[in-house]
């Protein structure tokens, strides 16, 4: 059996595995995730703008109602992403709502697990291989520089390493190179090139009267007011000399390895708690992690506002300048000068745009770094509503 029928069988019995696990667990499973959803949709119901509703509506095909369901299991798997891994610990394997947001599922390599991921609400997936065996993998791969490399990530539907490269050989050298098991290993062979999106006149924020990026989210450092944005969009010393934005001065900056930096601006500038939609504005309310599978919207100043769903964390990213770790995978489209933009899914915070491929026309693939290791760097405090 050659290594690409191998593969594809061993993501086939993943699936089958999973399906028959769903199967037999779905009444439980379903019966209480309905009624944390049910709970969940209460909290939501009058605390959600009308604008949010009619985008989910618009961008799956729902209705009203099923909008308010669809957010109310993304909170629901927000909070279990928060809880399961620690409870799982090794057996541990991923977390993620289905296409429908019908289901949330979590992948394990222990059936023991199954009871347990039930009462909580969950489908549970059994697989062959933990997410800490996957992440190793990954990261043994990720600092390897190859021509035709694009990058990496983990994808926790298929219990794989992806591997996105030029073509099968340069795949097959990486994983050599890296000295991993190539059974972890799916390769994708029609991934594009990615670059980062930046170097566009126009407003938003121009940094040394050159070039344009687009804010990220309004943040301060003790009482020093501010935003974070794409490490790419400036170093450490650069001016923010015009734009939308208050002229500033980028405090500290990360590009490659991440893809992160914050601006201070002056001390009587205001700070909104609240995101362009450019046709109306969605406030900021925390920075809680969504779940893979949830819905997710980026604004940026080529495109504006786009939406789509979280597909993978922790992507490796093989740029022109250099790697980017970390990242978070994306459906949603993205251009140049959209870099630095935010990406908000409901109400909360989950990062600034970094690069991608495709367009806006023909859609594409778009990356973000999270917003959580900016703050946390920087002593950095997120402006919310």
């Amino acid at each position: 059996m050659n290594r690409q029928r191998a593969l594809a069988v061993t993501a086939a019995g993943a699936i089958a595995t999973a399906l028959s696990l769903a199967a037999g667990a779905a009444p439980a499973s379903a019966e209480i995730l309905d009624a944390k959803a049910e709970q969940a949709r209460a909290e939501l119901t009058g605390n959600v703008s009308e604008t949010l509703i009619s985008e989910l509506q618009d961008t799956f095909g729902l209705t009203e109602a099923e909008a308010y369901d669809r957010l109310a299991v993304e909170d629901v798997a927000a909070d279990l992403l928060e809880e399961v891994p620690a409870d799982l610990d090794e057996s541990y394997a991923g977390l993620w709502v289905s296409e429908d947001a019908d289901e949330i599922f979590v992948a394990t390599t222990d059936a023991a697990d199954t009871t347990g991921l039930r009462a909580e609400g969950a489908t549970p997936v059994l697989v062959e291989h933990d997410l800490a065996t996957l992440e190793d993998a990954a990261a043994a791969v990720s600092p390897i520089s190859m021509d035709g490399y694009y990058g990496n990530y983990v994808d926790v539907v298929n219990n794989t390493l992806v591997i996105e490269a030029a073509d099968a050989a340069t795949a097959a050298g990486l994983i050599e190179a890296a000295g991993i098991d190539p059974s972890l290993v799916t390769v994708d062979t029609a991934a594009e090139a990615p670059q980062t999106y930046f170097v566009r006149g126009g407003d938003a924020y121009i940094v040394e009267n050159s070039w344009r990026c687009s804010v990220g989210f309004s943040v301060r450092q003790g009482s020093t007011p501010g935003f974070v944005t794409a490490g790419h969009c400036g170093s450490a010393g650069d001016q923010v000399t015009s734009g939308e934005a208050a002229p500033g001065t980028f405090r500290n900056s990360v590009f490659p390895s991440a893809d992160r930096a914050w601006v201070a601006v002056g001390s009587g500038e205001q700070l909104l708690d609240d995101v362009n939609m450019y046709s109306g504005t969605r406030d900021v309310a925390n920075a809680t992690q969504a779940a893979i599978g949830s819905s997710i919207c980026r604004s940026g100043s080529t495109t504006g506002w786009h939406c789509g769903t979280v597909q993978a964390f922790n992507q490796t990213v093989n740029y022109a300048e250099g790697s980017v770790f970390g990242m978070t995978r994306t459906n949603v489209c993205a251009e140049p000068g959209d870099s630095g933009g935010s990406f908000i899914s409901g109400n909360s915070a989950q990062g600034m745009t970094s690069g991608g491929s495709g367009n806006c026309s023909s859609g594409g693939t778009t990356y973000f770094q999270p917003i959580g290791p900016a703050l946390s760097a920087w002593g950095l405090t997120l402006v919310t509503s």
